[in-house]
């Protein structure tokens, strides 16, 4: 007994003896998990031409990913506890490498997004899993170091994905962006089965099965909806049974999670924190941020390969500095949090991001490198400010026993509306390209001074240019006209989706006027 009590506390103050082997064990599969998230918004208009299909059937691809990771997220606690940290993670691994597989094989856009949601569910078991793993193998005074070797591979996830996955396209095919993670997954399994030794929890608490049956409905079914609104299969729009009958699911099947949550001993997700007056505002922020942010993201590469005629590898290499600046910008943002009230870091950082987007709101077919970048670089800046402050205050008042699922919640919370603001940005994206459309054909005059001199440069083009004859040459001016119309249709709208995110951006700093961030309240 005395010999078990003696290694305890040398565990506890000396962590792993192997514990540096672990950390880069489990940043493999953070790095490949994180990376995916991003690595295919820079194949979408190659994967769009591929399968033959529009915008708000493609976004699944990415709206999958995301929900079955926020759905996992949770229930990856109590399935390592259970069934051991090692077992669960290698099994995480496993699943997302199969799901790349699978994804890489894919034969139609939904058998894709089939696949893709397999590849986010091992994506929900690697990265909650594996901080627990970092955090079990460290000491108290080497886990700050530790996490923060674990976060650069997430930082550099985010910004690697896009150039990993334009030079992938470019240079192999869009299969390659996930025929990639199989070797990377296969080598991180051989790794952690070596590397790291088993640990199950002496805990056994029961699995909240109706707050996940209920909360996967409720996410599916709204998701769906908000998806498939402007489809063009559904031809009565928002007021199809369909849609309505999703709206009714979900209402109904949110509603009983809920009443789960708030009255089960072992909730899934523990919704009772939300009584903390800092941590229910930061979670609403979050919210707001993963709306505006994620729904967004995917965006910008469209824009820059389908209205700029960027290769997918430069569309991925614009967000190269986001990751570099946000992972200079954060420690400076962890000691503003510690010397000054940490509203104003974070209130800096909202605003910057705030016309980060707003900036984006301007973009147009002659648009400048240069007018692209900037917003960037003030995306960087502004992620960088936000986080840290943010979780900080988040986390203060929470009890030590409850961080993990405080932790949790939250980052579910943030990859639920990151899967909200796809599916809700894309379907708007649809609409606002079809009515701006509209509107640019209803005011072109065929019978107007300038319309007629514009028609007749664009046949003199086509006839010069193209060696066409007169007939011909008509046509083809036809042809040119109407796609300039398309393509400005087309940017004004993903304008309009930028504009929603400025807004949405800039809301985040009502919350934050709430937070009680007092040098007597953080220090009490």
């Amino acid at each position: 007994m005395a010999q078990e009590k003696k290694h305890l506390n040398w565990e506890l103050q000396e962590g792993s003896p192997n514990k540096w082997l672990v950390l880069a064990s489990v940043m493999i599969g953070t790095f490949m998990a994180v990376l995916d998230a991003t690595i295919v918004n820079v194949a979408f208009p190659k994967l769009m031409a591929v399968f033959g299909v529009s915008i708000d059937q493609i976004e699944w691809v990415a709206t999958g990913y995301m929900l079955a990771f926020a759905v996992v997220l949770p229930a990856s606690g109590w399935i390592a506890d259970r069934f051991g940290y090692k077992k669960t993670y290698i099994f995480g691994i496993a699943l997302f490498t199969l799901g790349s597989l699978l994804s890489s094989l894919s034969w139609s856009e939904n058998i894709l997004i089939t696949f893709r949601v397999i590849q986010g569910m091992g994506g929900g078991f690697i990265m909650p899993v594996g901080m627990a793993i970092v955090t079990r193998a460290f000491p108290p005074n080497q886990r700050g170091v530790a996490i923060g070797f674990w976060g650069i591979a997430a930082a550099a996830s985010v910004s690697l994905g896009p150039l990993f996955g334009g030079y992938l396209v470019d240079n192999y095919s869009w299969h390659a962006i996930f025929d990639i993670n199989v070797p990377v997954g296969i080598f991180g399994i051989i790794a952690v089965a070596i590397i790291q030794q088993e640990y199950k929890s002496e805990v056994k608490a029961k699995f909240d099965l109706g707050g996940m049956i209920t909360m996967v409905i409720g996410l599916g079914s709204l998701l769906l909806a908000l998806s498939t609104g402007n489809s063009s299969w559904n031809t009565q729009g928002w007021h199809s049974n369909f849609i309505i009958a999703n709206f009714l699911i979900s209402g109904v099947s949110l509603t009983l999670f809920v009443v789960i949550e708030l009255t089960s001993k072992h909730p899934l997700l523990n919704l009772r924190l939300l009584r903390f007056h800092n941590f229910w505002i930061s979670t609403v922020m979050l919210f707001i941020f993963g709306v505006a942010f994620f729904g967004n993201a995917f965006l910008l590469p469209l824009y820059l390969q389908n209205s700029l005629g960027y290769t997918a590898y430069q569309a991925g290499l614009v967000f190269l500095p986001v990751g570099i600046l946000q992972a200079i910008i954060s420690p400076i943002a962890g000691q503003l949090t510690d010397r000054f009230n940490p509203k104003v870091p974070i209130l800096l950082g909202s605003s910057i991001l705030g016309v980060s987007m707003f900036l984006f709101t301007t973009l147009s077919l002659q648009t400048m490198h240069s007018q692209v970048m900037l917003p960037l670089y003030l995306r960087g800046i502004g992620i960088g400010l936000v986080f840290i402050p943010l979780s900080t205050v988040a986390l203060f008042d929470i009890p030590k026993s409850q961080l993990a699922q405080a932790s949790g919640l939250m980052n579910t919370i943030r990859q639920v509306g990151g899967s909200f603001g796809i599916a809700a940005l894309g379907t708007l994206l649809t609409q606002r390209i079809t009515y701006h459309a509209q509107v640019y054909g209803e005011q072109v005059n065929q019978h107007s001074p300038i319309f007629e001199q514009t028609f007749a440069h664009l046949k003199t083009f086509a006839m010069h240019a193209m060696g066409s004859n007169n007939i011909h040459a008509i046509g083809q001016a036809k042809s040119l006209l109407l796609g300039n119309l398309t393509g400005q249709a087309y940017v004004q709208g993903i304008n309009d989706d930028f504009m929603i995110g400025a807004v949405l951006t800039f809301g985040m700093i009502i919350p934050l006027l709430f937070l009680r961030t007092s040098k007597k309240h953080l220090n009490r």
